[in-house]
């Protein structure tokens, strides 16, 4: 199916299916995310790119009248097992959503924000961690003067940034991004991409993407799906230059989708 089974895999669902009430939204998904790599979940609209994301952090859990079947296993573990817990699941497997949500706080509250939640209540290790989640996520130097000031005052992009930077400061292993630069002007997509190809020598990163032009210059390797099913994954130079199913090819080259 791929070759990242040569690399090491830091998420595997198998045979995943999940449905909203009556509508059959995952079909026997089956797929090995490789660690430290940036994958790129393409595919028209509602074909479940979004949905299989969502299902990685248990996000599903909060839709009403969701059912799964089969298994995610992260670092070998089933997140949908009865013992796990959720909150520790999304400290590890952070998200950065499509439209940019800073909390109506300040910069540092914004950052700070989760590691308070998880108990750490020094002054002087909290600064050490927002200073190196802004710098992580390339915005330090931007809002290293308005800490106290909200961050809603920021341009689209940049609350964008203080979200990636957010999602970092309680040191996930995975990120998940989706659509995270559909909003944005080419400038800051252009920021985001380049910071998400930073981030992946210390994180797994899995984006949703509607912009292939996107998948093909950041991505590591490519999902497509259609339908529900996931029709091919692999190492993006391939599927893009020689897709193993005629389905991909036909959304690759524009001729639906």
């Amino acid at each position: 199916m791929c070759d990242s089974h040569t690399e090491k895999s830091v998420i595997r669902s198998e045979k995943l299916n999940l449905y909203y009430g009556e509508n059959h939204a995952l079909k026997d998904v089956s797929l090995d995310i490789p660690a430290h790599r940036i994958s790129a979940l393409i595919g028209p609209s509602g074909c479940g790119k979004s949905t299989f994301l969502k299902t990685l952090n248990r996000m599903n859990d909060l839709v009403p009248g969701v059912r799964i079947e089969g298994q995610v296993l992260y670092k070998g573990q089933d997140i949908y097992g009865k013992d796990v817990d959720v909150t520790g699941l999304r400290k590890e497997i952070g998200m950065v959503f499509q439209k940019a949500n800073p909390f109506p706080m300040s910069i540092y509250d914004n950052i700070a924000y989760g590691p308070r939640t998880h108990g750490i209540r020094s002054r002087a290790r909290l600064d050490e961690i927002v200073e190196r989640s802004l710098r992580d996520a390339a915005i330090w130097d931007e809002v290293k003067d308005r800490l106290n000031k909200s961050a809603l005052g920021l341009s689209g992009g940049q609350q964008q940034r203080i979200c990636i930077a957010r999602a970092l400061a309680v040191e996930p292993q995975v990120l998940l991004m989706d659509e995270s630069t559909s909003a944005l002007d080419p400038i800051s997509t252009s920021k985001i991409e380049e910071l998400a190809m930073e981030l992946k020598n210390r994180y797994t990163v899995i984006m949703v993407t509607h912009n292939m032009q996107q998948a093909l210059r950041i991505s590591d390797y490519t999902a497509f799906f259609l339908l529900g099913e996931l029709v091919e994954f692999g190492d993006t130079q391939t599927i893009f230059s020689r897709p193993a199913h005629k389905r991909t090819e036909a959304y690759i080259t524009g001729r639906f989708g």
